[in-house]
């Protein structure tokens, strides 16, 4: 990729002195190690719909599905504000081109999922979503969002990573010409990573492709992003990784010898009983993609689907 993947982010997480107390909520691997490959746009939702720093907290009261933002010691509502602020802050990201969005876990305005809310009895729940949040995953329905809490978790991190790069990828094709050839070498180069991710909008989108020299470009575009992004929001599984993994080792049953066969079918065994990462299948199928120079494999994203420093694929 030319460019870096482009993400809003709370503005906390990256050292940003703009909390109620006048704090931040800095994440290291955020700022310091993602941050090396990816370009971030830091947004305080309080702050930038004029809030002060520092400022009483806030917090969600009444119906967790349509909650109203106040102050949490004096009432003072700010929902109306916060919520058109947030519509016309949605609508300008249209132009920022974002690969994703990463939110400040259960804030009240930026949290994406189990936000405190508080009942009329006083007791709190946590299903609420932030009001900005919602008002942003409302506006991108499939743009790839997590966040930084649930990005401690190894699966979910690596899903999002690579749905991020893949979506810059894809950003960087449609910013050139759309023709069916830049739209049929994308989907060529992505094939088996998609279809790690869900066979059968795997099978859609290659009709879709096939189809795409029928149709106006921009149908053809459009329909092909929707389908990507429902394709990549699928977790990948072990089960899944297996069985591209096995799909990949089809190109090569007429050069591998016995030996090589069983020693890729006992990592794959070891792989899909936990013991291994899958980093492991992996280095080992690229290894036979170089031996044997299949050009196909050689061009596929599966392989190498975000920089290796970020060490994703080393867990078990």
């Amino acid at each position: 990729m030319d460019a870096k993947p482009r993400l809003g982010i709370s503005a906390c997480l990256l050292g940003h002195k703009v909390r109620h107390d006048g704090g931040h909520k800095l994440d290291q691997f955020l700022l310091n190690t993602l941050g090396k490959y990816v370009e971030y746009l830091p947004i305080c939702p309080e702050v930038e719909c004029g809030m002060d720093v520092p400022r009483e907290a806030l917090r969600l009261v009444g119906d967790p599905e349509n909650p109203r933002l106040v102050t949490s010691r004096t009432g003072v509502d700010f929902t109306a504000l916060m919520k058109s602020w947030a519509r016309k802050r949605v609508k300008a990201l249209e132009d920022e081109n974002l690969s994703g969005f990463i939110f400040k876990t259960r804030s009240p305005s930026s949290g994406m999922r189990s936000v405190k809310v508080y009942l009329d009895n006083g007791i709190p729940v946590s299903r609420g979503v932030g009001i900005f949040a919602r008002v942003f995953m409302e506006h991108f329905p499939l743009l790839p969002v997590e966040d930084e809490g649930r990005l401690n978790d190894d699966g979910i991190r690596e899903n999002f990573v690579e749905r991020i790069f893949t979506l810059g990828r894809w950003r960087e094709t449609i910013s050139g010409r759309r023709s069916v050839g830049n739209l049929v070498a994308f989907h060529t180069s992505h094939k088996l990573l998609i279809l790690s991710h869900n066979q059968r909008i795997y099978r859609e989108m290659g009709r879709l492709v096939a189809a795409a020299s029928q149709m106006p470009a921009g149908e053809a575009f459009a329909a092909y992003e929707t389908a990507l992004l429902s394709a990549l929001g699928t977790m990948a599984t072990v089960g899944s990784h297996c069985n591209v993994l096995q799909h990949a080792m089809g190109y090569f049953k007429e050069q591998l010898a016995g030996d090589e066969k069983a020693e890729m079918a006992g990592i794959l065994e070891a792989y899909r009983a936990g013991n291994i990462p899958l980093i492991v299948p992996v280095t080992l199928l690229k290894h036979y993609v170089r031996k044997y120079e299949c050009a196909y494999l050689k061009d596929q994203w599966y392989l190498d689907p975000h920089p290796i420093e970020l060490q994703l694929r080393n867990h078990c």
